[in-house]
């Protein structure tokens, strides 16, 4: 275990921590130095660093090439930790009492008294908070004893990583520590809603699916109005969770040279063996989820010529899974 944290930019290769009571007890010492440190929740792997701190905050933006319009996710270990952080509306209360810890971000007045740093809020003067439920985030969070901005562990707009190699591959020697602690369960990222002015508003599809808020609500999620100048929240972008091969959505049929993304069975005509990798022959849209990242990441390495992805149904996680397909498919900037 490494004695001496690296610099906030690194120049070696990360360090590679188990997830363990050291490597927890290690990254913990090194996010409260200021280092950013990546590490697992439950949807995908978190960039983490202390949300508390201007000059970690910024080389996280840095380290991920991530405008400084674009807010962060101040994560907490515990319900009343969260609380702590920003103004909750009784919606949001209720929201955070029945789905956290879980894949739910709420998006709420900062407070004046809020320790986030403005900078990690966009200048913004709402903030978006989460609790994962991951054992890994938790412990992490809990041995930092302070909120730890986390967004995906990955250049910004690239596809997300979900397994601790995606991490290395991406950003390398920009960051401190890699917490290896395995494939995130869920697989893509929290669902955020905004709950502000009296209205509970859906700004990101995710891991929570919209009919599970829905009946907490007993109503249905308001349709958001925009954002004005900047987002509100994270994964707002057009363009987003991209590879470098362009993505073709609701194919029915395959062309030449490109890899299929597949969703059941049968697959679409003209995908070919060794460039097909099915998100979940039974259908299943949770392993679909799972799997996203993953298969995308893989493709992008096979393919020739693109990307292209059988039809997904909208219900449940398969509107999270549209969402990111409808960004990663998208025109480049």
């Amino acid at each position: 275990m490494a004695a001496i944290a690296p610099p906030r930019s690194g120049s070696g290769r990360p360090l590679w921590l188990d997830a363990a009571p050291a490597g927890i007890a290690e990254a913990a010492r090194l996010l409260r130095a200021g280092a950013l440190v990546a590490f697992p929740t439950e949807t995908v792997y978190g960039l983490g660093a202390d949300a508390t701190d201007p000059a970690a905050i910024a080389g996280l933006y840095a380290a991920k090439g991530r405008p400084h319009f674009n807010p962060l996710i101040a994560h907490a270990a515990t319900l009343d930790a969260a609380l702590e952080l920003g103004d909750f509306p009784e919606p949001a209360r209720a929201l955070a009492r029945a789905f956290w810890p879980g894949p739910l971000t709420l998006v709420v007045p900062a407070g004046a008294a809020s320790p986030v740093c403005e900078l990690a809020r966009a200048g913004l003067a709402t903030l978006a908070i989460r609790v994962p439920d991951h054992p890994v985030a938790q412990a992490i969070l809990a041995a930092t004893g302070r909120p730890v901005a986390a967004p995906s562990a990955n250049r910004s707009g690239h596809v997300s990583p979900t397994r601790p190699e995606h991490v290395a591959a991406d950003l390398g020697a920009g960051i401190a520590a890699i917490v290896a602690g395995g494939a995130s369960p869920v697989g893509v990222e929290s669902t955020i809603l905004a709950c502000l002015d009296g209205e509970v508003a859906l700004l990101r599809p995710g891991g929570l699916p919209r009919a599970a808020i829905e009946a907490r609500l007993g109503r249905p999620l308001a349709a958001h109005r925009g954002d004005g100048a900047a987002p509100l929240a994270p994964g707002r972008l057009d363009s987003h969770y991209a590879p470098a091969h362009p993505v073709r959505l609701d194919a029915a049929r395959i062309l030449p040279g490109e890899a299929c993304l597949g969703f059941g069975l049968p697959l679409p005509a003209g995908a070919e063996a060794g460039l097909t990798l099915n998100l979940s022959e039974t259908g299943d849209l949770a392993e679909a989820a799972a799997n996203l990242y993953h298969h995308l990441r893989a493709l992008d390495a096979r393919a020739h010529r693109g990307i292209a992805v059988a039809p997904i149904p909208p219900e449940g996680l398969g509107e999270a899974i549209r969402d990111r397909l409808r960004r990663a498919a998208a025109p480049r900037a």
